[in-house]
């Protein structure tokens, strides 16, 4: 491109016709301002360019060869000096082939330049402003180019630089560069390197095969690169040193054979919408006092650690992916700081997440799934503060050995192959809404000396114990329930302790609670469920019990639901001795003399079997639609559903093509009498949100005031915050919900349950759906009970009552499923006996219509005990006869 001036151009051809038989004679007789055009050909020249010139290939790009004799092919001494089109060749790698002084500028266009390197000098005066890594690199950029410029200039534009040794490019003092479409490759050394307050400004840079670092800053230097490649150093990708400071957008750096970034020093980088793959040690390193920022990246195949963290340097990380590394994910050590937040973390070779000496992370909406080893480590005196997790899988959840205080709130550990969080001697652990499921082994393991506190938890189908407590351990648990453990719903070795409150343990095969030797926990306001034995004691146990009950189970220690509890205080009663099915090597047995000892539930700490459950099968949106139109009547509620499932699926797809998706509330009120299908409907909505992807598990919970509302100061929250993490990944349904607000009573505990409800349901907006369901003019006053509630329920589903013919259609479905048959004559009795049944506050709906098919069946089985031999016809057909009496009003 020629610049246009006020004189001719100058034109240099090698037999001097028309013109100047070398480049140096034009320049010698050029004034500033002159464009020099060359003919074809290899000239064998040094140049000093000390005032304003272009040079140009009078032939086209490629066609000028300059050739150096000895020293810099280009020496520019003068401002504003333009390149164009030209080969130029150092005379040695390990030498500059073009200089630029200070306070000189230069522009390579569309050039190749090859053996040597590019220096910029600077006066080394620091004059340009400090960046801000928080800025865009738009932003950025505009103020590096509007700051005074003191030093050399070099712009490379669509160019190629190669064979150069120790560096391809050189800027130090307060020198500025900017390469735009350019390559620099084949260099044995580094690619860019910066000293003093140098800028480097990069746009579709392509950097590779690079002996060392693709790109080394020192000093206050900066380095700003977008849509940039960085390929195969032989070191690092990007090194960031002492004071200097590094930004990057959308920029790729792949196969380095040491860390793909590493900041040290007092570095600041930020990094935004860039990909790290393949780093020989680890793709992201913060020493010293370095600051790291990282948004809306993937670190990926590293074969150490996806991050580093060590010193006093601070990491703030966002909308990150980090995956498939060789070592753990993230690693904080020393003194040094971590903040993750909304990041996945998947497939590391260790753990997820280690947080080792005095060092400090916080994670904030993050998933760790597949670690080989734990998701979360932390050891010496380091703080962990982790909000809204999940962590998958691997081989341990959460292993605490920390002796400073770790925090874990509203957070779901699930599958992994041995215990899903363990507390090591010493450990100091909050654990709060937190979920454990499907764990290999034990579900919590406390070591002796760990403190916990836990509340408002949940751990379902654990493959060893739900909690294992070792003596010198101190449990502090409030609100846990502990669902179908494989072993003891909880576990206390010999001398163990601690308080547990209004919590629940249902089901398994083994004591629900394993009492060891002078193990003395006190229970208080707890409950046993659905088990064979609910206490097992060893010699010398001295547990309490305050307001504990066991429900329905077989042998139990503990007064039924319907008994007075013990007094507080009141020494335990020994245990029924269990029966080989209820306890087996888990329950107590009984030794000589009749006292009870220690059975083998408590044989070790690793004594811990697996427990493998089979998924149940997807089922289809179509299936479950299918299922939903099959119902009775409800022709109301199927239009309103189908409505809310096409608006789900648009939701669904306005996501995934990463559009924001509209104001959405899943949650619902059904109002209508009993028996309208209120809970079949709320059963097959989670099944339609799970379908949608837009619930984990689409499991119903059924819940009424008593399971959400204490008898005692301070239990209604626990209580409530059990029902609601029992019901996260399905749906809530609360049968009766306006009896939570009593007509006309101020200090009722319901207003705790739903005020603990209403912040429940904004922590866990995207985990649980909430159904409230009574009598239509009771929900009206429930909803307006709270602000809150009002602002979460702004749909309601009415469920109308059945008319004589759709209860006719109910009989009939039923006595299908029991494989009965009506005849005409008992479908003709039946709409007579529906319209004549009184429409009061006994009628049932749904209800009413089984009762009467029961009520058929019973009498129908009378009449045939009187036939002698009876045909299989008159086994299954239900007729007329077979009808209940009406029972007339109450007069």
């Amino acid at each position: 491109m020629t610049t246009t001036t006020g004189t001719p151009p100058l034109r240099v051809g090698a037999k001097g016709w028309g013109g100047h038989r070398t480049i140096a004679s034009a320049l010698a007789a050029a004034p500033a301002g002159a464009v020099i055009t060359i003919a074809p050909g290899v000239y064998t020249e040094s140049l000093r360019l000390e005032r304003r010139v272009v040079l140009e290939p009078e032939g086209g790009t490629g066609t000028v060869h300059l050739r150096s004799p000895g020293g810099p092919v280009l020496d520019v001494t003068a401002p504003g000096c333009e390149v164009h089109g030209l080969e130029l060749r150092g005379s040695d790698p390990a030498e500059p082939a073009v200089r630029v002084a200070d306070a000189a500028g230069l522009t390579l266009a569309e050039c190749d330049l090859g053996r040597g390197r590019i220096d910029v000098l600077g006066s080394g005066d620091d004059t340009g402003a400090a960046a801000n890594s928080a800025l865009t690199f738009a932003d950025t950029l505009a103020r590096a180019l509007r700051e005074p410029v003191g030093g050399g200039v070099l712009l490379v534009r669509g160019s190629r630089l190669h064979d150069a040794r120790h560096a391809a490019i050189h800027l130090e003092g307060d020198a500025r560069a900017r390469l735009v479409d350019t390559s620099v490759d084949t260099v044995d050394g580094l690619g860019v390197a910066l000293g003093g307050s140098a800028v480097l400004l990069g746009e579709r840079l392509r950097v590779s095969a690079t002996a060392g670092s693709s790109l080394r800053a020192r000093g206050s230097s900066r380095v700003l690169l977008r849509d940039t490649r960085l390929s195969g150093p032989g070191r690092h990708g990007l090194l960031i040193e002492d004071e200097a400071e590094g930004l990057l957008e959308d920029c790729r750096i792949s196969g380095s054979a040491r860390a793909a970034v590493q900041a040290g020093g007092a570095a600041t980088v930020g990094l935004a919408d860039c990909r790290l793959a393949g780093a020989g040690t680890d793709a992201l390193v913060a020493r010293g006092s370095a600051q790291l920022t990282v948004h809306g990246c993937w670190l990926l195949d590293s074969a150490g650690h996806g991050i580093v963290v060590s010193g006093e340097a601070v990491v703030l990380a966002g909308d990150t992916l980090i995956a498939r590394s060789g070592a753990a994910a993230v690693r904080v050590c020393e003194l040094a700081r971590a903040s993750l937040s909304g990041c996945r973390i998947g497939v590391s070779g260790e753990h997820a997440l280690t947080v080792t000496d005095a060092a400090h992370a916080e994670l904030a909406d993050t998933t760790l799934s597949d670690a080989a080893v734990a998701g979360v480590h932390t050891d010496g005196r380091a703080r962990l503060e982790l909000t809204g997790g999940r962590i998958e899988r691997g081989e341990t959840g959460l292993r605490l050995r920390s002796t400073a205080e770790a925090s874990v709130r509203g957070t779901t550990v699930s599958g992994p192959s041995k215990a899903g969080v363990e507390l090591g001697p010493h450990a100091r652990t909050t654990l709060e809404g937190v979920r454990i499921g499907s764990t290999g082994s034990a579900g919590v393991v406390l070591a002796a000396g760990a403190r916990l506190v836990m509340e408002g938890c949940t751990i379902e189908a654990p493959g060893g114990s739900g909690m294992v407590v070792s003596a010198g351990a101190e449990p502090a648990v409030s609100g846990l329930r502990i669902d179908r453990a494989a072993k003891n719903g909880i576990l206390f070795g010999p001398g163990a302790g601690g308080t547990f409150a209004y919590s629940d343990l249902t089901g398994g095969n083994f004591p629900a609670l394993h009492i060891g030797a002078n193990a003395d926990p006190r229970f208080t306001g707890c409950r046993v469920l659905d088990c064979g034995q609910d206490v097992a004691l060893a010699d010398e146990a001295a547990p309490v019990f305050e307001d504990c009950v066991s429900i329905r189970v077989k042998n139990p220690f503990l007064p039924g639901i319907t008994a007075a509890g013990p007094a507080p205080g009141a020494p335990p009663r020994k245990p029924a001795a269990p029966d080989a099915a209820a306890g087996g090597a888990g329950g107590a047995r009984t030794a000589p003399g009749g006292t009870a000892a220690a059975g083998g539930g408590f044989a070790s700490l690793s004594d811990l079997s697996e427990l493998g459950e089979p998924e149940p099968e997807p089922e289809s949106l179509e299936e479950l639609l299918a299922e939903l139109d099959e119902l009775v009547g409800l022709d109301g509620v199927k239009r309103d559903v189908g409505g809310m499932v096409k608006l789900m699926q648009t939701v669904r797809l306005r996501q995934q093509a990463g559009l924001p998706a509209p104001p959405l509330s899943r949650h619902l009120v059904f109002a209508g009498n009993p028996g309208t299908g209120k809970t079949t409907v709320a059963r097959l909505y989670g099944r339609l949100l799970k379908a949608l992807g837009l619930l984990e598990r689409g499991h119903l919970v059924e819940v009424d005031r008593s399971a959400l509302v204490g008898e005692y100061v301070g239990h209604t929250g626990p209580k409530t915050t059990e029902s609601f993490n029992r019901a996260r990944g399905g749906v809530l349904f609360i049968d009766e919900a306006y009896a939570l607000v009593p007509a006309g009573v101020s200090n009722d505990f319901g207003l705790e349950a739903v005020a603990t409800l209403v912040k429940l349901m904004e922590d866990h907006r995207d985990e649980v759906v909430v159904i409230a369901a009574g009598y239509p003019g009771d929900m009206e006053r429930f909803v307006s009970s709270n602000p809150g509630l009002a602002s979460r329920f702004t749909r309601s589903l009415v469920f109308a009552d059945y008319s004589s013919t759709q209860l006719v259609r109910i009989v009939e479905h039923h006595a299908q499923r029991h494989r009965y048959e009506l005849s005409d004559g008992a479908r003709g009795a039946l709409g007579r006996y529906f319209e004549g049944v009184p429409r009061d506050a006994r009628f049932g709906n749904g209800r009413t219509a089984r009762q009467v098919f029961q009520a058929m069946t019973e009498r129908q089985a009378m009449r045939i005990t009187e036939l002698t031999s009876p045909v299989e016809a008159q086994l299954v057909v239900l007729d007329e006869q077979d009808m209940p009496e009406l029972v007339p009003p109450a007069a």
